[in-house]
């Protein structure tokens, strides 16, 4: 490995870690629950499992292959390995996974309910809508079947009685697009107490899909 590639792995070893402090300190997670992985040339870097994300250093990171072998760590890695590998394997457009126990997301996803195109910045999820995988136990590898599927075409989904998964290019990113999500669930979840919101036509948000595309 040379300097430059050494440097690269530090940087995103260094992101990792300050992502799963942040998902932590916006209140996207509580405890230990939710994990946070980016994409290397040997497979993937993951968050250890059952840590604070306060006392996590980069010394407590885990790297895996996409087939689950240790190449490096001594910590025993986030029990939702097998999701984040299942995703790395089918999406060569991810780089980087967050997955949370976000409090409108998660509640959502007790109702198996998906967040319909009620508003036009459900595109930011990258269709007309953010699905819901059915239930599956944590750390399965129906639950990282189950989300591959709900993931196809999109770039966010809600687990069914579990959570969310966003991801990204950085593992920055998919954290501000998992802050939007639970954004758009709350909201959601807001106007659910008053009736069912009106959701914008397949044409408008084809409009707004296109928008969304250039913004930025």
């Amino acid at each position: 490995m040379d300097s430059r590639d050494r440097e690269d792995l530090a940087r995103t070893r260094s992101a990792v870690v300050r992502t799963a402090r942040a998902m932590s300190e916006r209140g996207l997670t509580v405890g230990t629950s939710g994990n946070v992985s980016a994409r290397v040339a040997e497979g993937m870097i993951v968050t250890p499992s059952a840590l604070p994300y306060a006392e996590m250093t980069e010394g407590d990171l885990v790297t895996l292959s996409l087939e689950g072998s240790v190449l490096e760590g001594e910590r025993k890695p986030t029990t939702e390995w097998r999701l984040h590998a299942a995703v790395y394997r089918a999406r060569a457009d991810v780089h980087a996974i967050v997955h949370a126990h976000a409090v409108f997301c998660t509640t959502l996803s007790t109702l198996h309910r998906e967040i319909p195109p009620f508003h036009y910045l459900v595109g930011i999820a990258g269709g007309d809508s953010i699905r819901c995988a059915p239930y599956a136990a944590f750390g399965s590898p129906e639950l990282a079947t189950r989300a591959v599927a709900a993931l196809e075409g999109r770039r966010a989904c809600l687990l069914g009685n579990h959570g969310m998964v966003a991801v990204g290019a950085t593992p920055e990113g998919a954290l501000d697009l998992a802050a939007g999500i639970e954004n758009l669930a709350e909201l959601y979840w807001r106007a659910l107490q008053v009736g069912e919101p009106v959701l914008l036509t397949a044409e408008e948000m084809a409009e707004a899909l296109e928008r969304l595309a250039g913004y930025g």
